[in-house]
């Protein structure tokens, strides 16, 4: 009797255990609206500073090139166009890096994110293997399969085009992008975004997005065609003044 009393009381904590532990892995809800936080000083839900990309040193050299082209052009007031004055989204993983708000919808086997501009949207599968990227269609978005780590859920993506580039960065269709997200705090969320791609690439590059809980903020319609910014003949970003024609 003794002995079965103590096997019902062994099997009756090792449930609860099981069942503290089930709770405790349980993955945050991150559903709702987010807005680029970068922190301010002493804040420990500040994100660490934006790493240069560690570039091979060919590459390198000309992606200094250009940021130099750049900040020459800005200095004349004739900055050179870029994706978006063709109305081009931002695709992964630049959509993450703001500064337009980003909405979560949050379910069992899929989230979606939305960026407000341009009305982008990925989908991360959840408990489905990645594909190979012969059986994927090569887009602005790859394919993103994702699991929960504990409270943290982690991001596989690839197959992005070639000409859809993070801070200018080019990259083969090789390159893997991992993120990590998870909640440092009840209201600010963390995005660790690692690339992956040795053909151009010293190392992995890693970089740090937050972003803080805008209750009850509603994600707003953004149409490109209201876009008063356009290239002239000479590639020269120009603001198109009065209504469109």
């Amino acid at each position: 009797m003794t002995h079965r009393l103590a096997l019902v009381t062994t099997a009756a904590l090792t449930f609860a255990c099981a069942l503290v532990q089930a709770q405790t892995q349980s993955p945050p809800d991150l559903s709702g609206s987010w807005e680029r936080y970068r922190g301010t000083t002493g804040d420990p839900a500040t994100p660490p500073p934006e790493a240069a990309p560690p570039l091979k040193a060919a590459l390198l050299a000309e992606w200094q090139a250009r940021r130099d082209a750049e900040r020459a052009a800005d200095a004349r007031g004739e900055p050179i166009a870029s994706g978006y004055v063709h109305c081009l989204p931002d695709g992964v993983p630049s959509m993450m890096s703001g500064p337009f708000p980003l909405e979560i919808v949050q379910g069992r086997t899929q989230i979606n994110i939305a960026q407000e501009a341009y009305s982008q949207v990925r989908r991360i599968y959840l408990g489905k293997p990645q594909l190979t990227l012969d059986d994927i269609e090569l887009g602005f978005y790859g394919r993103s399969a994702g699991v929960w780590d504990g409270g943290t859920l982690v991001v596989d993506t690839i197959g992005i085009k070639d000409y859809v580039r993070f801070r200018d960065v080019p990259h083969t269709p090789d390159r893997r992008i991992t993120e990590r997200l998870r909640l440092v705090t009840p209201d600010v969320l963390w995005d660790e975004i690692t690339i992956e791609d040795p053909a151009v690439l010293e190392k992995p590059w890693t970089v740090t997005f937050a972003y803080k809980r805008m209750p009850d903020y509603e994600i707003i319609e953004y149409v490109c065609e209201d876009n008063r910014e356009y290239a002239d003949e000479n590639g020269v970003t120009r603001l198109r003044l009065g209504a469109p024609e």
